[in-house]
């Protein structure tokens, strides 16, 4: 069930017209939010409710037992881990997995055939597989260090991992946050009301009105609809999946999180405008921030961080990186990805040439710039559906090719990616001048600015599109 469909819109309905006689008694609240979300999550494929189902129980026994027989917790905390990491073997790397045997099995002449003979439910991907198997997996290693106490109550626990508006696309919500808010009674104010349609305004602005009309650009240059060898156009293309990539999920989490506090739950910020950044280690510091601190917390520090000195360190990093790449999608596009961001944050740490910039007049846009030519080069190979078509188009990238007759034909998409940096340039100078913030926090203002949101997003959406980040 997607948010900008009439099917949501009829389900939230309902939803909230039963939300306000259940929330108040703990086990009906719980029932409510389970039978709510599976239906939510069931409305694509009832049959992978039984994965979630599967994943759910496990790790809700695993860390009972994690808790009260702490000689075995190794051995509880290994069986959730290979429940979760296989779920994501079997449906989302199969056929990955035995593209990448036959190759190393070709080198020695010998020819297999696996993919053809996979069974057939391993080639559909369930949708949200990669958020609610993090999301679980999360309990069990925080109860496993110390950091929580299981819930004895499986409904409590199914709220929290199968709770709606996350449940597809994150934001990756940490137990110790999210169980304590489920179990506490407290009643939604008027201001998180207003915070909550405010939050859902912005999102479906962002997916409708510029994501999916700066899609209409991006789609037909990596689905092979156009040729062009044009520099500008391919420059324009990746400024506009930028953008798109960014609009897309920064919109659904917004949507997720407003949902969230329709509901009485707070849902921490998933992006703070991340193309602000002036080095890539702050990028990752505002990009997708349930997933890129899932990463840290559970990866990166998990194999020692930056404890066993600076070669490790970025040993620690470039596995962390290539696994999130990995995550994302079972190609080598997606490992390359990871790969190019760890070479650019590991040539970041050891040469310091952000500090180095930032201190000449202008460094700080000279950083700024040089940072989201990194981010865009890496983001070729995250779109291209092979590497031979993302080295394509990078060798396009830089080359004298300045071909600008595409503009006439995709006048709308570089219209609302316009508006899109003039939504994001609001926000920059809402931070930086004081009359502007004041201005922007005047209630009428706001509401103003909301209608106009809201009427853009009726009149002005673009042809509807699948949310980006449903396909991991």
């Amino acid at each position: 069930m997607l948010f900008n469909s009439l099917p949501f819109l009829i389900f939230a309905i309902v939803f909230f017209s039963f939300w306000p006689f259940i929330r108040h008694k703990r086990n009906a609240k719980y029932i409510g939010i389970v039978l709510f979300s599976f239906l939510f999550y069931g409305w694509w494929d009832w049959r992978f409710l039984l994965l979630i189902l599967f994943s759910g129980i496990i790790d809700y026994v695993a860390g009972l037992l994690i808790h009260t027989d702490v000689k075995r917790k190794n051995i509880y905390l290994t069986a959730s881990l290979l429940a979760n990491i296989g779920s994501l073997a079997i449906f989302k790397y199969s056929r990955l997995i035995a593209e990448t045997i036959e190759n190393l099995f070709s080198l020695t002449s010998i020819n297999l055939d696996l993919q053809s003979n996979l069974p057939e439910i391993t080639l559909i991907l369930p949708v949200g597989i990669s958020f609610y198997t993090f999301q679980s997996m999360s309990y069990t290693i925080d109860i496993y260090r110390n950091k929580l106490k299981p819930t004895k109550n499986i409904l409590h626990f199914f709220a929290f991992l199968a709770m709606f508006p996350q449940l597809v696309a994150g934001p990756i919500i940490r137990a110790k946050t999210l169980l304590a808010q489920l179990e506490a009674d407290k009643k939604t104010t008027p201001i998180q009301i207003w915070n909550g349609l405010t939050l859902i305004a912005y999102g479906y602005f962002q997916k409708t009105v510029i994501a999916d009309n700066i899609a209409m650009l991006v789609n037909p240059a990596f689905q092979g609809a156009e040729t062009s060898e044009s520099m500008i156009y391919w420059w324009a293309v990746m400024i506009c999946f930028s953008l798109q990539i960014y609009f897309d999920f920064s919109g659904y989490s917004s949507i997720a999180r407003g949902v969230a506090k329709l509901m009485g739950y707070h849902f921490k910020m998933n992006f703070n405008h991340p193309y602000f950044s002036t080095s890539l280690k702050e990028f990752w510091q505002r990009w997708h921030i349930s997933l890129s601190t899932w990463f840290r917390d559970y990866v990166y520090i998990a194999l020692g961080g930056s404890k066993k000195g600076k070669l490790r360190s970025h040993v620690n990093m470039w596995i962390t990186m290539t696994i999130s790449g990995l995550w994302h999608g079972a190609a080598f596009t997606f490992i390359v990805w990871g790969l190019v961001h760890s070479f650019f944050l590991s040539l970041e740490r050891i040469s310091h040439w952000t500090t180095k910039i930032r201190r000449i007049p202008g460094g700080a846009t000279v950083c700024w710039a040089i940072v989201m030519i990194q981010i865009i080069i890496a983001w070729v190979f995250f779109r291209a559906e092979s590497l031979g078509q993302a080295v394509e188009i990078i060798s396009n990238l830089f080359s004298l090719n300045t071909n600008v007759l595409f503009l006439a034909k995709y006048y709308d998409p570089i219209l609302f990616l316009l508006i899109g940096i003039l939504f994001e340039t609001a926000y920059l100078l809402k931070t930086r001048y004081k009359i502007v913030r004041k201005a922007f926090n005047n209630i009428w203002v706001e509401s103003l600015i909301i209608t106009v949101l809201v009427c853009m997003s009726i009149f002005f959406r673009g042809p509807e599109q699948e949310f980006i980040y449903f396909q991991f």
